[in-house]
C-alpha cells in the first residue's frame, strides 16, 4: 500500500476502479491511471485485445489443448461422433489447432469490423460515439468473449475454405501496410540521424547510417544466397528461381532510383538507408512466399519423414508443422508493426494522409501544454481530441481487422483447409506474397518519383 495521497490502485475506492473499466479511456474519474493521451491509451487497449486473441490462438495450437477441443461439434468426426484419424498423414489434431485459430481470428476480425462501421466519420471527442471508442472497456471485453465463444460453435461446412480467402486478401493488404510503416520508419530514422549529424557536427552519425545501410544490404545478399541454396534445385524449382531473381533485380533498380540526382534534388532525405530497409523486407516476403511452395523438393518446410519411411510430397503425403522460421519472424514483425500503428503518428504528411492520422489536433499549443501539466500532477490521462481526432477511428479498426486476418494466415502457415479436411499448402499463398512484394516495391518507387511527375504537388 502506498503512503497518504499516493495514487496506488489498491487504495482507490471500488467505484473509481470500476470507472477505469467502464468509463472513458482518460479515466477522468480515476486518479490511479497514468498521465497520457487518451488517443494513445485507447489504441493500446484495442491492440491489447488483438494480442490477447493472438495469445489464445497460439495456445490453441498447443497439443495439450487439442484433446479438450475434440468435444466441440465441428471437430473431425465420422458417423456417430467418434473422432477419427484422417487419410494421409495429417491427423485430426493438426487440423483442429488450425481450425481453432480460424475461429479465434474470425471473432477478433468481426469485433474490429463492427467498430470500423460504428466509428465512421467521427471528427472529435465531442461526438457521442467517441465515448464508446474511448471507454466501456469491460463491456467491450465481454463482447469479444461472446464473439469468441460463438465462433467456436459455427458449423464447419465451408466456413474454413471461405474464411481462408478472406485471410488471403486481408493479409495481402496488411503486408502493404507493413511496408508503408517501414518506409516511414526508415525516412524518420534517416532524417533524425542526419539532423543529429548537423547539430553535433559529428561524423559518427553518418558512420552509423552507413553501417546500418551496409548491414541491411549484406543481410539481403545473404538471404538471396540462402534461398537459392535451400529453395531451388539445379534441375527444377524454376518458379523459385524466377521469383528470387526478379525481386533481386527490382530491389537493385529501386536502390539506384533512390540516389539518382533528380530524385535527390526533389527529395534530399531519400537515400540508400530507406532502400536497404525495403530490400531486406522484400527478401523476407520472398522467403515467406517460398516457404509456402507446395512441392517438397523446393520447400524444406514441408516435412515428409515418418519414421524411417520417406513419403511422397503433395496433398496426400505431407503433414502440418506448427512453427517454422518464416512464421516466427513474421509474428515478430507483425507485433512490432501493430504496436507502431498504435503508438505514433508519422512525421510525414503523405504517410499521415495514407494512414489516416494527423500530427495532432488543432489545439493551441499553450493550452495543450497546460492541460498536460495539470493531468500529469493528477496522475490521469487527458482528452487531447476535443478539437479534432488525432487518427481515424474507423481506419485504425480496419487496420486491426487486416492484422487479425494476417496473423491468422501467419500462425497457420498459409495452409488451406482442403475438401478432404487436409491442411494443404497452395500456390495461392505463394502468388499473394510475391504480388504483395511487387506492389510494395512499386509503392516505394512511387514515393521516389512522384515529386518529379507531379510538380504542382507539395511533397516536402
Amino acid at each position: 500500500m502506498g503512503g497518504e495521497g499516493a495514487p496506488d490502485f489498491l487504495s482507490c475506492p471500488r467505484v473509481r476502479r470500476a470507472s477505469c473499466l467502464c468509463g472513458s479511456a482518460p479515466c477522468i474519474l480515476c486518479s490511479c491511471c497514468p498521465a497520457s493521451r487518451n488517443s494513445t491509451v485507447s489504441r493500446l487497449i484495442f491492440t491489447f485485445f488483438l494480442f490477447l486473441g493472438v495469445l489464445v490462438s497460439i495456445i490453441m495450437l498447443s497439443p495439450g489443448v487439442e484433446s479438450q477441443l475434440y468435444k466441440l461439434p465441428w471437430v473431425c468426426e465420422e458417423g456417430a461422433g467418434i473422432p477419427t484419424v484422417l487419410q494421409g498423414h495429417i491427423d485430426c489434431g493438426s487440423l483442429l489447432g488450425y481450425r481453432a485459430v480460424y475461429r479465434m481470428c474470425f471473432a477478433t476480425a468481426a469485433f474490429f469490423f463492427f467498430f470500423t462501421l460504428l466509428m465512421l466519420c467521427v471528427s472529435s471527442s465531442r461526438d457521442p460515439r467517441a465515448a464508446i471508442q474511448n471507454g466501456f472497456w469491460f463491456f467491450k471485453f465481454l463482447i469479444l468473449v461472446g464473439l469468441t465463444v460463438g465462433a467456436f460453435y459455427i458449423p464447419d461446412g465451408s466456413f474454413s475454405n471461405i474464411w481462408f480467402y478472406f485471410g488471403v486478401v486481408g493479409s495481402f493488404l496488411f503486408i502493404l501496410i507493413q511496408l508503408v510503416l517501414l518506409i516511414d520508419f526508415a525516412h524518420s530514422w534517416n532524417q533524425r540521424w542526419l539532423g543529429k549529424a548537423e547539430e553535433c557536427d559529428s561524423r559518427a552519425w553518418y558512420a552509423g547510417l552507413l553501417f546500418f545501410t551496409l548491414l541491411f544490404y549484406l543481410l539481403s545478399i545473404a538471404a538471396v544466397a540462402l534461398m537459392f541454396i535451400y529453395y531451388t534445385e539445379p534441375s527444377g524449382c524454376h518458379e523459385g528461381k524466377v521469383f528470387i531473381s526478379l525481386n533481386l533485380t527490382f530491389c537493385v533498380c529501386v536502390s539506384i532510383a533512390a540516389v539518382l540526382p533528380k530524385v535527390q534534388d526533389a527529395q534530399p532525405n531519400s537515400g540508400l538507408l530507406q532502400a536497404s530497409v525495403i530490400t531486406l523486407y522484400t527478401m523476407f516476403v520472398t522467403w515467406s512466399a517460398l516457404s509456402s511452395v507446395p512441392e517438397q523438393k523446393c520447400n524444406p518446410h514441408l516435412p515428409t519423414q515418418l519414421g524411417n519411411e520417406t513419403v511422397m510430397a503433395g496433398p496426400e503425403g505431407y503433414e502440418t508443422q506448427w512453427w517454422d522460421a518464416p512464421s516466427i519472424v513474421g509474428l515478430i514483425i507483425f507485433l512490432l508493426c501493430t504496436l507502431f500503428i498504435s503508438l505514433r503518428s508519422s512525421d510525414h504528411r503523405q504517410v499521415n494522409s495514407l494512414m489516416q492520422t494527423e500530427e495532432g489536433p488543432p489545439m493551441l499549443e499553450a493550452t495543450q501544454q497546460q492541460q498536460q501539466q495539470v493531468t500529469a500532477c493528477e496522475g490521469r490521462a487527458f482528452d487531447n481530441e476535443q478539437d479534432g481526432v488525432t487518427y481515424s477511428y474507423s481506419f485504425f479498426h480496419f487496420c486491426l481487422v487486416l492484422a487479425s486476418l494476417h496473423i491468422m494466415m501467419t500462425l497457420t502457415n498459409w495452409y488451406k483447409p482442403g475438401e478432404t479436411r487436409k491442411m494443404i499448402s497452395t500456390w495461392t499463398a505463394v502468388w499473394v506474397k510475391i504480388c504483395a512484394s511487387w506492389a510494395g516495391l512499386l509503392l516505394y518507387l512511387w514515393t521516389l518519383v512522384a515529386p518529379l511527375l507531379l510538380r504542382d504537388r507539395d511533397f516536402s
